[in-house]
């Protein structure tokens, strides 16, 4: 009994100890996230991000005034089959497709960085988790506030009401059917497309075409109006690329070089990976 309790007092220590320590790494990697820039190294793009919304918001209004209404009318006249196809398409548009494989990853890195590990194994999964959150961070921060925004603004979606009026506007209102502008869809694709071109730059093409199939999802099931995908684009890319600029600004995944452009720093490579794998495989 004395060997027995005593083994099951040693694994419920050894239990503690690795939710703690688990815990403590991700707190670490939070306060990483939120450390001061280093020296002068924060990116100066206002004036780059003020133009991008201005022009956003320029296509939309005109979008709003000459196509959204029209647009909304025709696309109830296309065939069946093409609403069915976006419409199986249209649900991988939501962020959690992003946000639940990362954050699954990083606290499953967490655990595996409470235990004993070789130096290159913590360097490996550093490397990882900070790739890992900052694809979290670029496609939930965008979404987070684009979520509230919506909301705030109030804008009727298409046939709500049983006719198509761009101007139809409510805010502010809690209401699903009152919060079309911007779309959530488009910003959450968009910031997932651009979070995974800055990482893996082949990818570029084909996180491009997803965005914009999501996009035009929107519109071809009457879910929102051509301006609230353009206006939900933009807030996905910026809102990524701004999130780019923070995680560089400390040395995070990306790095400022001296005229102000943006270097992505390397991965692991393959055999690093496989290194990493037996080691944690054999611990």
């Amino acid at each position: 009994m004395t060997v027995a309790g005593g083994s099951d007092a040693r694994a419920l220590e050894q239990t503690h100890s690795r939710i703690y320590s688990t815990y403590a790494n991700l707190e670490w990697g939070l306060a990483t996230m939120l450390r001061k820039p280093r020296g002068n190294a924060l990116p100066r793009r206002t004036a780059g991000y003020l133009l991008g919304i201005a022009a956003a918001a320029s296509a939309a209004i005109a979008a709003m005034i000459v196509l959204d209404a029209a647009m909304a009318e025709a696309v109830t006249r296309s065939p069946r089959a093409i609403h069915f196809a976006f419409r199986e398409l249209t649900d991988f548009g939501k962020s959690g497709w992003f946000l639940w494989p990362s954050g699954l990853l990083l606290l499953a890195i967490a655990l595996a960085a409470s235990g004993p590990l070789p130096h290159f194994c913590r360097l490996v999964l550093a490397v990882l988790a900070v790739r890992i959150t900052f694809l979290f961070t670029a496609v939930a921060l965008p979404g987070l506030i684009v979520t509230i925004v919506k909301r705030l603004i109030g804008r009727a979606r298409p046939f709500v009401g049983g006719h198509v009026d761009p101007f139809l506007y409510m805010p502010p209102v809690w209401r699903p059917d009152y919060a079309s502008m911007p779309s959530g869809h488009a910003a959450s694709a968009f910031a997932a497309a651009i979070a995974v071109s800055l990482l893996w730059p082949r990818l570029r093409i084909p996180m491009l075409v997803y965005a914009l199939l999501i996009a035009v999802s929107r519109v071809v099931l009457d879910a929102h109006y051509l301006s609230d995908v353009i206006g939900g684009a933009a807030a996905g890319a910026i809102g990524a690329l701004m999130v780019r600029d923070w995680f560089a600004a400390r040395g995070l995944g990306f790095v400022v070089s001296v005229d102000g452009s943006f270097s992505r720093l390397p991965g692991p490579s393959f055999g690093r990976l496989k290194r990493l794998g037996r080691s944690l495989l054999v611990r």
